[in-house]
């Protein structure tokens, strides 16, 4: 690993270089970039660069020097930032779950709250909120439910070790995006209604995945080429995360891993009918019935379980979630698991601040002040959390 940083000066420039040349003069036919998404142009170049680490990780692996997804890993953690005057920062264990806790130096005339998100340093500071970032443990390498543990096992260890941080108990907040976003799901749900610990003031989640059972709503064939992140992938990642693999993603893509009567069940919850229909207007594909494979659901079972996929949760759970902020973006294949979700709050009463990027793409708000690829809808987004933590 002592040679990665060497070489990734050497040769990603050349693989990036390469892969943007033939993003540009073949135009990626098996990709889509929207006319109507912010900035199409540096989209595709942020595309580029996401397949010259792609391609040049692949090159690593096959050379024995680090796995592919290390190497994207470590990209992805960019250049490591400089003191912060306005933040105290420090890594600490949550019941030996390690995170980074951002606390801002500046007492705020109002009372703390504590959030998760990528960003931390932005919402701390502009929010004046005590921010932890729970370092989880990731798959594949680590299958669920790792992730949810150790998201649950540090919120926990935080809310009864509060008063350490000065952060008034009754405006805990959890927050996350993509993949965190079902995490901050999940963790909301279990921790609904338990007497031994303060309620959570609010969740946040930014266009979070929270299903697993239909990869055929509006949004998933409407954005399935969409950068960053593409229907396969997401089927993909889903696996990855529960059985550390994406054998059977094809059976799972189109629909046939999930029994005939548990479909019928849950589609009260999961279904296209569900979605306003001003977001079918550019078009939804007609499911096409495929035959259920049991095989393939014995491998995939626990994708019914709320904790995996918190879209699934009884209503009695739901009824009980705190105050409720979600974002999501037109041009996301997981647009349709939040609007699905809002709609689930909404009915159990809960209040719902709702805020959709129009102009907006998977994983925009990840990209705010990443190596000048910041988008200004991404902005908007990430304003937009803020608002909502002042609000509280």
């Amino acid at each position: 690993m002592a040679l990665l940083p060497a070489l990734l000066l050497l040769l990603l420039p050349l693989a990036a270089l390469a892969v943007a040349l033939a993003t540009v003069l073949l135009g990626l036919p098996s990709y889509d970039i929207p006319p109507g998404v912010n900035q199409p142009a540096k989209l595709r170049l942020v595309l580029a660069v996401l397949l010259g680490t792609a391609t040049l990780g692949k090159i690593l692996e096959k050379t024995g020097l680090c796995s592919q997804i290390t190497f994207g890993r470590y990209v992805r953690q960019g250049r490591k930032l400089g003191v912060d005057p306005k933040l105290f920062i420090q890594d600490l264990q949550f019941n030996k779950v390690p995170v980074r806790v951002y606390q801002p130096k500046a007492t705020s005339d109002g009372r703390r709250r504590d959030t998760y998100e990528k960003v931390c340093r932005y919402l701390s500071r502009e929010s004046e909120s005590v921010v932890v970032s729970v370092q989880y443990r990731l798959a594949p390498e680590h299958k669920y439910p790792a992730a949810y543990e150790d998201c649950l096992n540090a919120t926990i260890h935080f809310m009864k070790n509060i008063e350490r941080y000065g952060v008034d108990p009754a405006n805990v907040i959890v927050c996350g995006d993509s993949a965190g976003g079902n995490l901050a799901a999940a963790v909301s749900q279990t921790l609904a209604g338990r007497s031994d610990l303060p309620r959570l003031r609010a969740q946040i989640l930014i266009y979070p995945g929270l299903q697993a059972l239909d990869f055929n709503l509006p949004s998933y064939h409407q954005n399935r080429g969409v950068p960053l992140l593409f229907r396969e992938r997401a089927a993909f990642f889903a696996l990855q995360y529960l059985n550390g693999h994406a054998l059977h993603m094809q059976e799972v893509l189109e629909g046939s891993h999930i029994p005939p009567d548990m479909r019928l069940k849950y589609r009260k919850w999961v279904s296209p009918d569900n979605i306003p229909e001003k977001f079918k207007v550019r078009g939804v594909k007609p499911l096409t019935p495929t035959d259920f494979i049991a095989e393939v659901y014995e491998t995939v079972k626990r994708f019914c379980e709320p904790n995996l996929c918190p879209l699934l949760a009884e209503d009695a759970i739901v009824h009980q979630l705190p105050e409720s902020f979600i974002l999501t973006c037109e041009y996301d294949v997981l647009r349709d698991d939040g609007l699905l979700y809002k709609k689930r709050l909404e009915d159990n009463g809960v209040r719902v601040t709702w805020y959709h990027l129009e102009d907006g793409f998977h994983g925009i708000i990840s990209l705010y002040d990443y190596c000048g690829f910041s988008f200004p809808a991404g902005k908007r987004g990430l304003d937009s959390v803020v608002n909502f933590l002042k609000s509280l």
